[in-house]
């Protein structure tokens, strides 16, 4: 029997595994089963940590993540961030005001920042409690997605079209401080850091390329170089993007529900390459039932050609029952 790390770094690579590997991903639904407020469960390791690991042992996955929300890095540059107690934390102001603002950003030290170093010790934590059984990712905001928390959607929208050398300044900087927030997390014990860059699919594939893809190549270069492996998550229809997403050289590429198909970009995979998703999180696994469930992972894996890690296109809901999970969770068994 194969441990859940051994699994995954064996299935990505393309050797032969007993099972596939199953990667949901669990924020809110792992502090809720355990019982941990949401609060905690986002600014202090010693409360998300066992949270997460009874979440993996008890329902069969094979990862640990640092994932709780987007603004870790945001509240590094200065957004204002409020934390209920048991909800999403939430964007509360201390946005960039204006272009002199954004060509001024500067890059921040990791180690002076409470939450950075916290998603570092959740990493060694998850290392001092389980060893090396699980794959462990930890995780950073990518250029568009950052540029978008630190400006304002709309405001980042506009900045595109009428800014775009500023743009690219502040990009300069908010890649250059996530090159060393990734390097803190690989020398904590990440087997890979996921790149969440969610905005991309709300700009297309021009700006995509514009803005987005030369950075986030290097990121996945400089972990790459680290020893690590990398993930590539951007949320929704990602159709027209997906051989971009590729070939950027993200070991594992997360595929949204939004996208109709894997099957025409399976092809363009390295064999060191997977997808990863791409079940509907709220009308599959949340609402549906096992035979849904069943037929889900089925048709993404045969889409795939078998190179797809079992997981939904995003966040599993709090709302999911512990039974659904589990029916998804035999998937990665069974099929």
């Amino acid at each position: 029997m194969l441990t859940p790390r051994e699994r995954t770094l064996k299935f990505i690579a393309g050797e032969p595994v007993d099972r596939i590997p199953f990667h949901p991903i669990v924020m809110r639904w792992a502090a809720q089963y355990a019982g941990v407020k949401y609060s905690d469960f986002c600014r202090d390791y010693r409360a998300k940590c066992p949270a997460m690991v009874k979440s993996a042992e008890d329902f069969g996955m094979d990862w640990l993540t640092v994932l709780s929300d987007p603004y870790c890095e945001a509240e590094a540059f200065g957004l204002q961030v409020e934390y209920p107690e048991d909800n999403l934390p939430m964007d509360r102001g201390g946005h960039l005001p204006d272009m002199d603002a954004v060509r001024a950003l500067k890059p921040y030290r990791v180690e002076d920042h409470g939450r950075l170093m916290n998603r570092v010790r959740e990493l060694g934590e998850f290392r001092r409690l389980t060893g090396d059984r699980f794959f462990t990712v930890g995780w950073v905001e990518g250029p568009v997605a950052e540029y978008a928390d630190l400006r304002g959607a709309g405001g980042a929208s506009l900045d595109f079209y009428d800014d775009p050398d500023a743009v690219h300044t502040a990009m300069e900087v908010i890649t250059e401080a996530a090159l060393n927030f990734i390097t803190a997390q690989v020398q904590a014990g990440a087997d890979c850091i996921g790149i969440g860059d969610a905005f991309c699919s709300q700009i297309g594939p021009e700006l995509y390329r514009q803005f987005a893809f030369e950075r986030e190549r290097r990121m996945i270069d400089h972990i790459h170089s680290l020893g690590a492996l990398a993930k590539l998550h951007i949320c929704g229809n990602t159709t027209a993007l997906i051989p971009d997403m590729v070939r950027t050289g993200a070991d594992i590429i997360d595929i949204d529900h939004l996208v109709s198909s894997m099957a025409p970009f399976a092809s363009l995979l390295g064999a060191s390459q997977v997808f990863c998703g791409k079940s509907d999180p709220v009308t599959i696994v949340q609402d549906g039932n096992a035979e849904r469930i069943r037929q889900s992972v089925e048709e993404g894996l045969s889409q795939a050609s078998g190179r797809c890690i079992v997981s939904a296109g995003c966040e599993i809901t709090p709302g999911t029952s512990e039974g659904n999970l589990r029916a998804f969770a035999s998937c990665a068994v069974d099929l």
